[in-house]
């Protein structure tokens, strides 16, 4: 795979995505190539590098959790209701996010990746910014199925 956050139609996707809904960061997840574990490829908004080395295994976690089972996931108050451990939430606790809404991105039928918006306070996402988000998961999988097996 070549690197993502290379390609230029994909961080305009993100970076368009970050100022429309106003949150404070877009990240995008992809499960390996190889393997069941999922990594973060491209972020914006980012406090920090850290997500860069941040890798979570297939079920946990944000991204691990979408990938494993197809399903668009709200989080409105983190720590606060969460199934599992905190440190399960490496993205959550790296970039001291709070709320986040994700949805998984379908290669081939098959959820292999996450896009992520999230913001630093408690916030409910509307209908219409859970729908923006879906609306570029679909862009971003157009982008990226020659890239992903």
């Amino acid at each position: 795979m070549s690197e993502i956050k290379e390609l230029q139609a994909v961080r305009k996707v993100c970076d368009q995505l970050k100022e429309t809904i106003t949150c404070d960061f877009v990240g995008l997840a992809i499960q390996n190539q190889t393997g069941p574990d999922v990594r973060w490829h491209y972020a914006s908004g980012n406090l920090n590098d850290k997500y860069k080395r941040i890798t979570v295994r297939f079920g946990k976690g944000v991204a691990g959790k979408i990938i494993s089972s197809g399903t668009p996931m709200m989080i409105t108050d983190f720590p606060q209701g969460i199934v599992g451990k905190v440190t399960d939430y490496p993205i959550m606790l790296a970039e001291k996010l709070v709320s986040t809404y994700a949805v998984p991105l379908f290669f081939n039928a098959v959820p292999k990746g996450v896009l992520l918006v999230g913001k630093r306070v408690k916030y409910i996402f509307s209908a219409q910014e859970q729908e923006k988000v879906f609306k570029s998961s679909l862009d971003l999988e157009q982008m990226l199925k020659e890239h992903i097996l």
